[in-house]
Protein backbone atom coordinates (compact mmCIF):
# COMPACT_ATOMS: atom_id res chain seq x y z
CA UNK A 1 0.00 0.00 0.00
CA UNK A 2 1.41 3.43 -0.95
CA UNK A 3 2.44 5.69 1.53
CA UNK A 4 0.89 9.31 1.55
CA UNK A 5 1.96 13.00 2.49
CA UNK A 6 -0.41 15.62 3.44
CA UNK A 7 -1.22 18.29 0.51
CA UNK A 8 -4.48 20.37 0.64
CA UNK A 9 -7.77 20.58 2.32
CA UNK A 10 -10.89 17.97 1.98
CA UNK A 11 -10.79 14.59 1.69
CA UNK A 12 -10.14 14.59 -2.54
CA UNK A 13 -6.85 16.38 -2.35
CA UNK A 14 -5.83 16.05 1.32
CA UNK A 15 -3.43 12.96 0.40
CA UNK A 16 -0.86 12.51 -2.71
CA UNK A 17 0.89 9.19 -3.26
CA UNK A 18 4.34 9.17 -2.33
CA UNK A 19 6.22 8.11 -6.00
CA UNK A 20 7.96 5.08 -6.12
CA UNK A 21 12.15 5.48 -6.78
CA UNK A 22 12.61 6.41 -9.74
CA UNK A 23 9.65 8.61 -10.53
CA UNK A 24 9.57 12.33 -10.57
CA UNK A 25 9.94 14.17 -7.08
CA UNK A 26 7.04 16.22 -6.19
CA UNK A 27 9.28 18.86 -4.36
CA UNK A 28 9.05 21.39 -7.53
CA UNK A 29 6.71 23.92 -7.32
CA UNK A 30 3.28 23.38 -9.66
CA UNK A 31 3.86 26.79 -11.50
CA UNK A 32 7.44 25.35 -12.30
CA UNK A 33 5.91 21.64 -13.36
CA UNK A 34 3.75 23.62 -15.49
CA UNK A 35 5.85 26.04 -17.35
CA UNK A 36 5.46 26.56 -20.95
CA UNK A 37 6.53 28.38 -23.67
CA UNK A 38 9.74 29.50 -24.07
CA UNK A 39 10.82 29.36 -20.75
CA UNK A 40 9.31 25.14 -20.84
CA UNK A 41 11.40 25.29 -24.32
CA UNK A 42 14.68 25.74 -22.15
CA UNK A 43 14.47 23.92 -19.56
CA UNK A 44 13.71 21.00 -22.10
CA UNK A 45 16.59 21.67 -24.02
CA UNK A 46 18.72 22.10 -21.09
CA UNK A 47 17.24 18.18 -20.05
CA UNK A 48 18.48 16.85 -23.67
CA UNK A 49 21.64 18.56 -23.46
CA UNK A 50 22.62 17.13 -20.28
CA UNK A 51 20.96 13.85 -21.14
CA UNK A 52 22.84 13.90 -24.39
CA UNK A 53 26.26 14.27 -22.75
CA UNK A 54 25.93 11.81 -19.47
CA UNK A 55 24.50 9.12 -21.99
CA UNK A 56 27.83 9.64 -23.96
CA UNK A 57 30.27 9.89 -21.20
CA UNK A 58 28.44 6.81 -19.59
CA UNK A 59 26.24 4.83 -21.42
CA UNK A 60 22.43 4.54 -20.86
CA UNK A 61 22.93 2.13 -17.82
CA UNK A 62 25.30 4.21 -16.05
CA UNK A 63 23.55 7.36 -16.13
CA UNK A 64 20.61 8.34 -13.69
CA UNK A 65 17.57 10.64 -13.86
CA UNK A 66 19.05 12.79 -10.88
CA UNK A 67 22.14 13.26 -12.34
CA UNK A 68 20.50 14.16 -15.63
CA UNK A 69 18.59 17.13 -14.05
CA UNK A 70 21.16 18.42 -12.21
CA UNK A 71 23.50 18.46 -14.83
CA UNK A 72 20.36 20.71 -16.88
CA UNK A 73 19.33 22.69 -12.93
CA UNK A 74 16.28 21.33 -13.15
CA UNK A 75 13.97 18.93 -10.77
CA UNK A 76 13.82 15.57 -11.88
CA UNK A 77 9.84 16.09 -11.84
CA UNK A 78 10.16 18.53 -15.31
CA UNK A 79 12.34 15.97 -17.08
CA UNK A 80 9.30 13.27 -16.55
CA UNK A 81 7.02 16.47 -16.90
CA UNK A 82 8.52 16.91 -20.15
CA UNK A 83 9.49 12.98 -21.58
CA UNK A 84 8.10 10.81 -19.86
CA UNK A 85 10.63 8.37 -18.58
CA UNK A 86 14.48 7.66 -18.68
CA UNK A 87 13.90 5.39 -21.84
CA UNK A 88 11.81 7.88 -23.87
CA UNK A 89 14.16 10.56 -23.40
CA UNK A 90 16.97 8.39 -24.06
CA UNK A 91 15.42 7.42 -27.78
CA UNK A 92 14.91 11.24 -28.13
CA UNK A 93 18.57 12.36 -27.98
CA UNK A 94 19.77 9.34 -30.11
CA UNK A 95 17.38 10.39 -32.61
CA UNK A 96 17.96 13.99 -32.49
CA UNK A 97 21.44 13.86 -32.41
CA UNK A 98 22.05 11.25 -34.87
CA UNK A 99 19.45 12.46 -37.64
CA UNK A 100 20.85 15.94 -37.35
CA UNK A 101 24.31 14.84 -38.73
CA UNK A 102 22.35 12.68 -41.28
CA UNK A 103 20.65 16.00 -42.72
CA UNK A 104 23.58 18.09 -42.59
CA UNK A 105 26.17 16.22 -43.83
CA UNK A 106 26.41 15.42 -47.63
CA UNK A 107 25.89 11.92 -48.08
CA UNK A 108 29.75 11.53 -49.71
CA UNK A 109 31.20 13.00 -46.55
CA UNK A 110 28.95 10.81 -44.28
CA UNK A 111 31.38 8.17 -43.92
CA UNK A 112 34.54 10.94 -43.00
CA UNK A 113 32.07 12.81 -40.52
CA UNK A 114 31.06 9.49 -38.19
CA UNK A 115 34.82 8.54 -38.36
CA UNK A 116 35.69 11.60 -37.41
CA UNK A 117 32.86 11.85 -34.49
CA UNK A 118 33.96 8.63 -32.96
CA UNK A 119 37.90 9.68 -32.83
CA UNK A 120 37.56 13.27 -31.53
CA UNK A 121 36.66 13.76 -27.81
CA UNK A 122 32.97 14.47 -27.00
CA UNK A 123 31.64 18.25 -27.68
CA UNK A 124 31.71 20.00 -23.81
CA UNK A 125 29.04 19.05 -21.97
CA UNK A 126 27.92 22.19 -20.84
CA UNK A 127 27.03 22.89 -24.69
CA UNK A 128 24.66 22.19 -26.64
CA UNK A 129 24.22 18.61 -28.01
CA UNK A 130 26.30 17.78 -30.70
CA UNK A 131 26.32 14.93 -33.39
CA UNK A 132 29.21 13.19 -32.73
CA UNK A 133 27.39 12.18 -29.05
CA UNK A 134 25.01 10.36 -30.67
CA UNK A 135 27.49 7.49 -31.97
CA UNK A 136 29.06 7.62 -28.70
CA UNK A 137 25.86 7.06 -26.85
CA UNK A 138 25.06 3.83 -28.90
CA UNK A 139 28.60 2.16 -28.43
CA UNK A 140 27.94 2.61 -24.63
CA UNK A 141 24.42 1.47 -24.55
CA UNK A 142 24.35 -1.00 -26.24
CA UNK A 143 22.54 -3.86 -24.52
CA UNK A 144 20.58 -1.56 -22.14
CA UNK A 145 17.20 -3.00 -22.71
CA UNK A 146 14.54 -3.56 -25.43
CA UNK A 147 13.57 0.29 -25.72
CA UNK A 148 17.38 1.36 -25.50
CA UNK A 149 18.66 -1.09 -28.50
CA UNK A 150 15.12 -0.29 -30.21
CA UNK A 151 16.68 3.20 -30.40
CA UNK A 152 20.14 2.35 -30.92
CA UNK A 153 18.84 0.21 -34.46
CA UNK A 154 17.13 2.45 -35.37
CA UNK A 155 19.46 4.89 -35.40
CA UNK A 156 21.75 2.09 -37.22
CA UNK A 157 19.48 1.65 -40.39
CA UNK A 158 18.99 5.57 -40.51
CA UNK A 159 23.06 5.47 -40.63
CA UNK A 160 23.02 2.30 -42.85
CA UNK A 161 20.65 3.20 -45.14
CA UNK A 162 22.15 6.49 -46.00
CA UNK A 163 25.49 4.51 -46.66
CA UNK A 164 23.76 2.21 -48.85
CA UNK A 165 22.98 5.35 -51.02
CA UNK A 166 26.48 5.64 -52.09
CA UNK A 167 26.44 2.06 -53.94
CA UNK A 168 25.57 1.53 -57.30
CA UNK A 169 25.97 -2.48 -56.48
CA UNK A 170 23.28 -5.34 -55.96
CA UNK A 171 24.68 -5.92 -52.87
CA UNK A 172 24.53 -2.35 -51.52
CA UNK A 173 22.52 -2.82 -48.50
CA UNK A 174 25.02 -5.14 -47.50
CA UNK A 175 28.29 -2.90 -48.11
CA UNK A 176 26.54 -0.13 -46.37
CA UNK A 177 26.34 -2.58 -43.01
CA UNK A 178 30.10 -3.52 -43.57
CA UNK A 179 30.99 -0.25 -43.49
CA UNK A 180 29.10 0.46 -40.66
CA UNK A 181 30.25 -2.31 -38.58
CA UNK A 182 34.15 -1.45 -38.97
CA UNK A 183 33.33 2.11 -38.57
CA UNK A 184 31.54 1.31 -34.92
CA UNK A 185 34.05 -1.57 -34.27
CA UNK A 186 36.86 1.18 -34.82
CA UNK A 187 34.86 3.94 -32.03
CA UNK A 188 34.18 0.89 -29.83
CA UNK A 189 37.91 -0.10 -29.41
CA UNK A 190 39.19 3.78 -29.20
CA UNK A 191 35.90 5.07 -27.12
CA UNK A 192 34.74 1.93 -24.83
CA UNK A 193 37.60 -0.25 -24.84
CA UNK A 194 40.71 2.19 -24.82
CA UNK A 195 43.01 -0.01 -26.95
CA UNK A 196 46.29 1.27 -27.68
CA UNK A 197 47.83 2.76 -30.01
CA UNK A 198 44.41 3.75 -31.51
CA UNK A 199 43.05 5.25 -28.56
CA UNK A 200 45.91 7.09 -28.96
CA UNK A 201 46.54 7.64 -32.80
CA UNK A 202 46.09 11.07 -34.73
CA UNK A 203 42.62 11.33 -36.24
CA UNK A 204 44.18 12.72 -39.34
CA UNK A 205 45.84 9.56 -39.68
CA UNK A 206 43.37 7.21 -38.81
CA UNK A 207 40.52 8.60 -41.66
CA UNK A 208 43.85 8.21 -43.94
CA UNK A 209 44.08 4.95 -43.56
CA UNK A 210 40.65 3.82 -43.19
CA UNK A 211 38.61 5.98 -45.93
CA UNK A 212 40.94 4.78 -48.44
CA UNK A 213 39.71 1.18 -48.06
CA UNK A 214 36.28 2.76 -47.22
CA UNK A 215 36.19 4.04 -50.28
CA UNK A 216 36.39 0.57 -52.55
CA UNK A 217 33.70 -0.90 -50.35
CA UNK A 218 31.60 2.26 -51.20
CA UNK A 219 31.52 3.47 -54.53
CA UNK A 220 30.46 6.66 -54.20
CA UNK A 221 33.28 7.99 -51.25
CA UNK A 222 36.18 10.06 -52.60
CA UNK A 223 38.60 7.55 -53.73
CA UNK A 224 36.24 4.82 -54.19
CA UNK A 225 36.87 1.93 -57.24
CA UNK A 226 34.69 0.70 -59.64
CA UNK A 227 34.73 -2.71 -60.36
CA UNK A 228 34.04 -6.06 -58.46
Amino acid sequence: MARTRAGGTGTAGAERPVREAGTPDDGAPEEGIRAGGARGGATRERLLAAASALFAERGYDRTTVREIAARAGANQALLFRYFGSKQALFGEVVARDGHEQLRSTPPERLAEAVLRSLLHPPADPAGAPGASRSLKTMLRSVGGGDEVSAAVAALGAAYAGALAELSTRHDAALRADLALSWLLGIGLTRVVVGKRPLAEADPDEVCRLVLGTLGHLLDGLPGGAAGD
